[in-house]
């Protein structure tokens, strides 16, 4: 007997291969059967017209910090998500050497969660454990927290035995569970490092198999540069290469996406282990703190703000030559919107060139007093801009090994987390896939684009029997309608859920039904993984 049998769907296995009108049987939280099913089921559930998926993987995320506060991971359940991968662009929750510490690295942090301290990386999957979590998560730990932990805020890469201490901190991290090595290149500290800095952490992550993902360096002006800086250092250690949010941005030379890929193609050829993930819309979010230089993010947040409320520091900032985004060197003001505050909410979903005028200053006066009104929540403070080129997702998508992703945090509507917005896109990034460029642009067919939030990131990932709709494999299951899936979130309305899907389940159980949300959080913090590829 079945606990569950979906009957009668269009069943998409996860691999790209046509799909099937059939059955799938469902017991204890495994996939146990694939086809006709004529046998008892405490639950029978009538899926006919809609398709049968495994559940998105998404393997870009910077939830860390917003599953504790908040694990049910509302924005994403609605849209299909059953697995998250966080501990992205450098950025981790763990390992600190304080419990002060957590704060300062943990992304969208709140005072408002209620949650066990941590220092290692052990104990924090521990915290993750202990919550009722919506979706199955893997942690990368970043090298800008092993910065931290090793180095504080000291504005410098670290010499050798610092590296060979942060290194070490790296195997101790594996042991005890993540699942790969992230860094982020834009960003402070990940700014001051070199390849020589990196890649013996990089090392670490291939000695165990797991991948080494990174935001590189610069994806405009001298993309080739930052894109070619991530081959060697990962060829150099030996290790398998996840290029994130490959698509590059306002600045770059029209060709840049097309030469990267051949670049990648290349060191194929010499055996380099390459894969890479797209955002899917052409905004671009970060915090908005990465704008500053990086003399002016170094030390706390406390020494931040000081330079923000000093009149030469500002223009200074200003001067910046080469700041994080070019859009804002050529003051497209009216292409950049702020994307989640916290003292300064009412002007979410507004752009640049709208605040400044509002508020009688410049739109880059605007930028910094904002920052500096946003306090110590300067760091969850983050803008999105219109910088990158659909032309360029549409050719990544059409590389088998492209995973697509959200770059987003798990977030609610209601709740301590109704505030919060991660990107444009975090209520509906695997919504806005499937509706805009598999169903009204048909830039891949159904059974491909779901390839690409299934069983491709699976895989490279290493998960154990997830990604894929097949006997042995967990249960983590989305039932959808395709002709009915969209993304319902705008600028000025960010928080709204996706429609069309009907049912999900996660590790068996139930946590959408006919379009509502059910009360069970059946989600799973996974720290085994096997060879990918």
């Amino acid at each position: 007997m079945f606990d569950t049998i979906l009957k009668g769907g269009e069943v998409y296995d996860g691999t790209g291969a046509a799909p099937q009108i059939t059955d799938v049987g469902i017991k204890d939280g495994m996939i146990t059967e694939v086809g006709p099913i004529n046998a008892d089921a405490g639950d029978v559930i009538d899926v006919s017209g809609l398709a049968v998926s495994p559940g998105f993987v998404d393997m870009h995320t910077h939830s860390d910090f917003t599953l504790i506060a908040d694990g049910r991971a509302e924005s994403q359940v609605h849209q299909g998500v059953t697995t998250e991968v966080i501990g992205q662009c450098g950025i981790s929750c763990a390992p600190v050497c304080s419990h002060k510490a957590i704060r300062q690295v943990s992304p969208w942090f709140t005072e408002k969660a209620k949650h066990r301290k941590w220092l290692g990386f052990g104990e924090y999957l521990d915290v993750l454990d202990d919550t009722d979590l919506g979706v199955n998560v893997v942690a990368f730990v970043g090298h800008g927290t092993i910065h931290r932990a090793i180095l504080g805020d000291e504005l410098h890469a670290g010499e050798p035995d610092d590296v060979a201490a942060m290194a070490k901190l790296v195997d101790q991290c594996m042991e005890e569970g993540a699942g790969g090595f992230s860094s982020g290149l834009e960003y402070f500290p990940g700014i001051l490092a070199a390849p020589d800095h990196l890649v013996p952490m990089v090392e670490v992550a291939a000695k165990y198999g797991r991948l080494y993902a990174t935001h590189v360096r610069n994806r405009d002006t001298e993309y080739d540069l930052g894109f070619t800086e991530a081959m060697g250092t990962a060829r150099q250690a030996g290790a398998r290469l996840q290029i994130s949010h490959i698509q590059p941005k306002f600045g770059a030379p029209g060709h840049a996406m097309e030469h990267t890929l051949e670049m990648i193609e290349l060191a194929r050829q010499h055996d380099g282990d390459i894969a890479f993930d797209v955002i899917p819309h052409d905004w671009n979010h970060t915090l908005m703190a990465a704008i500053l230089p990086k003399w002016a993010q170094a030390g706390g947040i406390d020494d931040v703000l000081k330079r923000l409320a000093d009149p030469a520091a500002r223009e200074r900032i200003k001067a910046n030559p080469k700041p994080m985004w070019l859009i804002v060197k050529a003051r497209q003001w009216k292409d950049i919107v702020l994307l989640n505050a916290t003292e300064n909410k009412d002007l979410v979903g507004a752009d640049f060139e709208e605040i400044g005028r509002m508020r009688g200053v410049d739109p880059y006066d605007a930028v910094l007093d904002i920052l500096l009104e946003e306090g110590d929540n300067l760091m969850a403070t983050m803008w999105s801009s219109k910088s990158f080129r659909n032309s360029d997702v549409e050719l990544c998508l059409s590389q088998p090994e492209c995973a697509v992703i959200s770059d987003t945090v798990a977030i609610a509507n209601d709740g301590i987390l109704s505030d919060h917005i991660g990107s444009l896109s975090g209520y509906g990034w695997a919504a806005r896939f499937l509706q805009y460029y598999v169903r009204d642009r048909g830039i891949l067919s159904l059974a491909e684009g779901l390839a690409k939030i299934t069983s491709v990131p699976a895989k490279r990932l290493g998960l154990k029997a997830r990604g894929q709709l097949k006997p042995g494999y967990h249960a983590d299951i989305c039932v959808f309608d395709p002709a009915a899936i969209s993304s319902n979130a705008t600028a000025r309305h960010p928080r709204r859920y996706a429609s069309g899907i009907a049912h999900v389940l996660v590790n068996g159980t139930l946590s959408m039904r006919n379009g509502q949300r059910m009360p069970s959080n059946n989600g799973q913090v996974l720290r085994e993984f096997q060879g990918a590829g």
